[in-house]
């Protein structure tokens, strides 16, 4: 019997091992592939070579656009002076009427390159009137002729934020007087720099 005690013990060893590792194998060990071929008698690089730099963000250039070119008399001019010797010429208008005539329209299509090429420029411009007619008319006539001249050039391409408008009526005449030649001169819209 005592060799039967051994083996009793032997067995439960045996069972105890067998129920802890709860049948898992042992991971296997897999063999690396074969180095590949090398096709060339040169020597491998060094390992120790620098990888090769990440690409760069594409930056797009900006452009900027160039200065206009400005006429030295205007560019220098003072404030005063700019609107005392205005490069940019008054409007004429018919009795009654805030309507653009040809003429007018050619004048507004000479004006408008010049606004286009000092951009810095934010103009007012005023509506006038002849001496005739109640204030109250030529104020609202002044008005709707200088929206006039006003919408022409917004058409022309000139930012509508750069021109504000006001009407004097028949509060600032040109020309004292009340002869035809008078009042025409005083039917007028003009742009001044402000």
């Amino acid at each position: 019997m005592s060799i039967a005690k051994p083996a009793l013990f032997v067995l439960m060893a045996a069972t105890v091992v067998a129920l802890g590792c709860g049948g898992k194998k042992p991971p296997v060990a897999r063999p690396l592939p074969p180095p590949p071929p090398v096709a060339s008698a040169t020597p491998p690089a060094p390992t120790t070579a620098r990888p090769p730099a990440p690409p760069r963000p594409s930056v797009e250039p900006t452009t900027v656009p160039p200065e206009p070119v400005r006429d030295d008399a205007i560019a220098s001019a003072t404030l005063d002076e700019l609107n005392r010797n205005s490069p940019l010429r008054p409007v004429f208008f018919a009795l009654d009427s805030a309507e653009i005539d040809p003429a007018a329209k050619a004048v507004l299509d000479a004006n408008a390159p010049l606004m286009k090429r000092y951009p810095g420029w934010v103009v007012t411009i005023e509506g006038h009137c002849d001496e005739r007619g109640t204030r109250e008319y030529n104020l609202a006539l002044g008005e709707r002729r200088a929206q006039a001249v006003k919408n022409v050039l917004v058409a022309s391409g000139i930012p509508a934020s750069r021109i504000s408008t006001i009407s004097y009526g028949k509060e600032r005449p040109a020309v004292v007087g009340s002869s035809e030649e008078a009042y025409a001169q005083n039917r007028r819209a003009v742009t001044t720099v402000n």
